[in-house]
Order: structure tokens, then sequence, then C-alpha cells
């Protein structure tokens, strides 16, 4: 077992983070060049010169590639980086924002002072590049070669389901050995599609064997004094142990609330949702900065949504509803209104469904274009609730959740936002089973959230609209 090194090449998702920056910035940076190419040969007087590159492009144009990384922050989550189709959708995301962005700009601006050539060619070129860069990743490196060797400690209900969750991912992220579990009926036997290879005392010998780069402790009782030994001398040897419940987090961007303890909040949840106040600092900039803009849309798109609402469905425009917010403080939300004015007729309150009978026609336009998010900007401005963040529920269904779904009110613990994790990655919930699917990314986001998340989770929702 001392002889056994790890094969170098089963790169970690890490290393996919940096390889896939690195070829970001080498194709957006040959993007600015030829951006400054083809800019410089539509100059009728200096063409692609020196003169040409200290007097024409401003020093803001240098700054591009740097930006257009920035609109393809969420194709460095290695899930989506090793999909062809995400990819895609994450390529034309940035082309569109970088646009619009620049459009906007453009407008606001002297006439002729921006150069339109040059941005036109880079946005091109970038998209172009960095299509042809992603594309020889995923050929490259989603091949079996590149992929790490799993091998799963605890074949019980833990282990079976993060074996069942790695076997639905396609392409799949690691290469699954099988299990090690000291029940004696168990070994030898095929669990959720894989193997029970030994018991604890077979450990050191199935990682040299089976080649395994990493171990996912999947055991909730108590483990055996062996195991923990045979552990320790596996680390030893750069094989990498993580728990079932990061690996849950770092593969599908939830937390798996099913299997988790009644004290996992005490033990976990608590020291890992604490935010620094730099973070909740620059995340309050941040919602003053996009309220402001968003309230200047809701200026200019309000009379036409009111002559809309008006003519279909008659008054109230605004709909003013009690919602509940961090540390159930609770405010009135204000949202164009989207339903029949008497959806709730009997006065019982109830979930939102995607194809809600409920909405009225102009009210599916308004959903489907995110239009009847423009008016909580204001309720942003206020305080109430962020830009980002877990959705702000009504206090009755908010009460009847939180006795049937665990860990509930720990969603609480900051800001509902105008959009969010759960609202990116999961539509609407109408039930208990999908509400719980949602508190899984919630409090995944609560333990997680950071700016470059929240940029993330803008982008996208921006790429929705």
């Amino acid at each position: 077992m001392g002889h056994y090194q790890k094969q170098f090449w089963r790169i970690t998702a890490r290393e996919r983070q940096f390889i896939l920056f690195l070829g970001d910035l080498i194709s957006a940076g040959a993007a600015i060049l030829i951006a400054l190419y083809f800019w410089a040969r539509g100059d009728q007087w200096l063409d692609f010169s020196w003169q040409f590159l200290e007097e024409r492009p401003p020093d803001w144009f240098f700054f591009l590639p740097l930006i257009w990384l920035l609109f393809l922050l969420e194709l460095y989550d290695v899930r989506r980086a090793s999909k062809k189709s995400d990819t895609v959708k994450g390529i034309i995301l940035a082309v569109a924002i970088s646009t619009v962005f620049y459009l906007l700009i453009f407008f606001i601006s002297d006439p002729k002072s921006l150069p339109r050539r040059g941005v036109a060619v880079f946005i091109a070129a970038a998209a172009l590049l960095t299509y042809l860069w992603r594309m020889l990743y995923i050929r490259i490196f989603t091949a079996p070669v590149f992929l790490r060797r799993i091998l799963i400690i605890g074949a019980g209900r833990a282990g079976s389901t993060l074996a069942q969750i790695i076997q639905q991912i396609n392409p799949p992220p690691f290469k699954l050995a099988g299990y090690i579990d000291d029940d004696p009926e168990k070994v030898g036997s095929i669990i959720s599609g894989l193997p029970v290879l030994g018991d604890s005392n077979m450990l050191l010998k199935i990682i040299e064997t089976q080649q395994i780069t990493d171990l996912v402790f999947a055991i909730s009782g108590d483990m055996k004094h062996s195991l923990y030994s045979a552990i320790l001398q596996a680390e030893e040897t750069n094989v990498e142990v993580t728990t079932m419940p990061k690996m849950y987090e770092e593969l599908l961007g939830r937390v798996p609330i099913s299997i988790l303890p009644d004290d996992w909040i005490l033990r976990t949840f608590v020291d890992r949702s604490h935010a620094s106040a730099s973070y909740e600092l620059i995340k309050r900039l941040l919602d003053l900065v996009v309220a402001i803009i968003g309230i200047f849309f809701l200026v200019i798109f309000f009379p036409f949504i009111a002559l809309l609402s008006v003519l279909r469905d008659g008054f109230p425009i605004i709909y003013r509803q009690q919602r509940i917010g961090k540390n159930g403080f609770q405010f009135i939300l204000l949202k164009f209104r989207s339903m029949y004015r008497d959806a709730e007729y009997d006065g019982v309150p109830r979930f939102a469904e995607e194809n809600d009978e409920r909405v009225t026609i102009v009210g599916k336009f308004l959903r489907r274009s995110h239009l009847d998010e423009l008016p909580p900007f204001i309720n942003v401005l206020r305080g109430d609730i962020s830009m980002v963040g877990p959705r702000a529920e009504r206090p009755e269904l908010a009460k009847e959740l939180e006795q049937d779904v665990p860990f509930y009110h720990a969603r609480l613990f900051v800001k509902p936002g105008v959009t969010g994790w759960a609202q990116i990655n999961y539509q609407y919930a109408s039930n208990v089973e999908e509400t719980t699917v949602k508190l899984e990314y919630d409090l995944y986001y609560i333990m997680h959230r950071q700016i470059v998340l929240d940029l993330m989770i803008i982008f996208r929702t921006l790429g929705a609209i």
C-alpha cells in the first residue's frame, strides 16, 4: 500500500475549474487581438499599427476579456461545463448580456464615442473561440481516463442514495468502484447497481487494486477503530476523503436534508451559514444599485402593464401580500397582480403552480417575462428583501410547511430574495415534496453564499428574462 500513488491525470473539481479558466482566458485574449485587428483594418488612417493601439482603443477596451469571463461565471460549475447543451446556453447568455449592456451604454453615450466595430468583433470572436475551447474540453476532459475513481464507505441508505445520484448524471462525474461495508450480509452483494467489495479490514487492499482516488464516507452510525485507522493510512497516500453530504452538495448544488441527523442545524449549518460583514456590506450595495436600475424599468413599463391589466381584468394593478422575511419579520410584498381577483375565494392559501389556472392572460405574460418581479425592487430598496435569497413565503404556508419539511425554519436565517439559487434551479413548488427539494437548494445557498454566487444567480435570471 505504501507504494500506491494516485494517477495524476485524474483531476479534481478545482483543477477542472482552473483548466476551464485558463482556456477561457486564452480564448478571450485571442478575441481581443482579433477585434483590434479588424477594427484597425477598418480605420482609414492608421491600419493595424502601434500608433493605432496608442491612439484609438480606450483603456477600458482592454478589460473586455475580464468582463467576458465574468459573464461566463455559471460555466465554472463543473457539472454544467461537462454538458454541451448547458455550455451553449451559457455562451449564448454571455453574448446576450454583454450585447444588452453595450447597447445600453451606447445609447446614453455621446455619438461616435464608442468603438462599435471593435466591440462587435470581440463579442463574436470571444463567443466562437470560447465555444470551440469548451467543446474541446468536453471531448477531452470528460473521458474515462480523467475521471476519479470513487469508493463509498457504507452501503446503507446514504451510500446507496449517493450511488444512484452519481449513476443518473450524464456525463458521469466519477467512476464508481463500489462500496465497503462491515455488514457481512452485504459483502459480495449488489446494491443500487454496485458491488460491496469487502469490509473495513480490506479497505487498503481495495484502494490499491481498484486504483481508488477518493473515499466517500457515508456511515451515520458508529465507526470501527480499524476503519478509522485504515482511512487515516489511505489519506497518507493522497487518497482524498470526503463525506456523503459534501459530495451530494457538489454534485447537485443541494443539501440532502432527508438523510441528515436532527442535530445537523447545530452541528453544521449554524457554523457554515454565517457571512462576513464585508460580504453583507457589498451585498447591500449591490441590492441598492440593482434596485435603482429595476425601479427605472418599472417606471418605463408600468403604464403599459397597467393599461393591459385594467383592460383585461380591472383593478387593482399592484397586489399587496403579507410575506415572511428574515428571522420571521413580516412585511408587505408588492407585485403586479397576475391572478384573478377572486383567486382564493374561500380564503384558503394555496401554492402557486407552474400552469396555475388562477393566472390571467396578462399574468401569464408577466410571469413568463418576469416583469411581475419589477415592483419587488421597491421592497429591495426598503431593505425588506434582497436581490438574491430564498423565496419570500406567505406566513400561513410557512407555518404549515414547518410542520412537514425538516429544517424549513432555517431558510429564515437570511433575507428572502427577488431571485435565488432555488428559483433558477427549480421552478414552482406546488406540494411538500417539491418544497423539500427547493429547501435543499435554499440551504445550500445560505451555506455557500458569496458575491460571486450572487452575481451568477443574477446573470442566470437575466438570461431567463
